[in-house]
């Protein structure tokens, strides 16, 4: 996820848990062009070993050419964005707009395979809106082109994240496709995981918006798959204390003043459902140093 899944925050989650992290979504325009800004974003954490990448283009071309650049770098994957539905990424005919197109889908899969022996996967949507559901073509064009596994947020580009995920389309995409498929969508807990596997026959489940905050759905996740239980959530003290070891580790790599900046979106989710969480949401506006993000926290815990 941009902006999120950068290597301090995947570091945190795969202390809680995740199997494998991806790393923020980054343009093949900007690979093919080694732009600096676009490489950073694939920096790893410390000791991580499985990590995915993900690029989004708008060619098959483009998308070689993206392949060629990053597969030196040893990625677990790759993998084909066919979902983004910002419209900056949209106008340029990337992300859910290919869509639209499951030849090309299945042309730039191709090209991506035709550089590197490393897995290429796609994600996709799906379809444009609810009058072209091209979720089971664009699916089965990268098969064919040698996707190792399929990926399905079932949402249409045009709903965003509103409305409800259509799961039984990933049920019905597991019994088309030869190859893993890995279902995604409305995952904010580790019952809502264990009832995706079970109801769907998905081979795993990729968890996105829902552990933005909470790093702990993964542990709580296999706890409930392995027969035990999930639990009752984080309490106060161990969120605020992840949101702490989130931040010093963010500073380490971004440097203090722009991970308190940073930060700031991460601590709204850390904090949502607290009691009395909006006025910690606004005092934390106001930090600017690791030292006023601790006196904050330390506060609201004696208090």
């Amino acid at each position: 996820m941009a902006g999120y899944t950068d290597a301090p925050f995947r570091s945190l989650c795969h202390r809680h848990g995740a199997t494998l992290c991806f790393a923020e979504m980054v343009s093949a325009d900007g690979l093919a062009h080694d732009d600096a800004v676009t490489l950073r974003l694939l920096a790893r954490a410390p000791g991580e070993t499985l990590v995915g990448f993900q690029i989004f283009a708008s060619g098959a071309a483009l998308a070689g050419q993206a392949v060629r650049r990053i597969a030196p770098l040893a990625p677990s994957l790759i993998d084909l964005n066919c979902g983004c539905s910002v419209p900056k990424v949209l106008k340029t005919g990337c992300g859910a707009a290919l869509m639209r197109s499951p030849a090309l889908v299945g042309a730039m899969v191709a090209a991506m395979r035709a550089e590197t022996d490393i897995p290429v996967t796609v994600k996709l949507r799906s379809g444009w809106d609810a009058g072209s559901p091209t979720w089971r073509a664009c699916a089965e064009e990268a098969v064919k082109a040698g996707a190792s596994m399929v990926t399905l947020h079932p949402r249409h580009r045009a709903q965003g994240f509103n409305g409800k995920a259509q799961w039984e389309q990933i049920g019905e995409l597991k019994k088309v496709v030869p190859v893993p498929v890995t279902g995604s969508g409305d995952l904010f807990s580790a019952e809502d995981c264990a009832a995706m596997l079970s109801t769907t026959g998905c081979d795993a489940v990729m968890i996105a918006r829902g552990c933005v905050g909470n790093p702990f759905i993964f542990d709580e996740t296999i706890a409930l798959l392995c027969g035990g239980s999930a639990g009752a959530g984080a309490g106060p003290s161990v969120r605020l204390n992840a949101a702490m070891e989130h931040l010093r580790l963010l500073a380490e790599t971004a440097g203090e003043e722009k991970a308190c900046r940073d930060m700031r979106k991460h601590f709204v989710a850390y904090t949502r459902g607290l009691p009395g969480g909006a006025v910690l949401r606004q005092s934390i506006v106001h930090a600017s140093a690791v030292t006023e993000y601790e006196q904050i926290v330390e506060s609201y815990l004696r208090e």
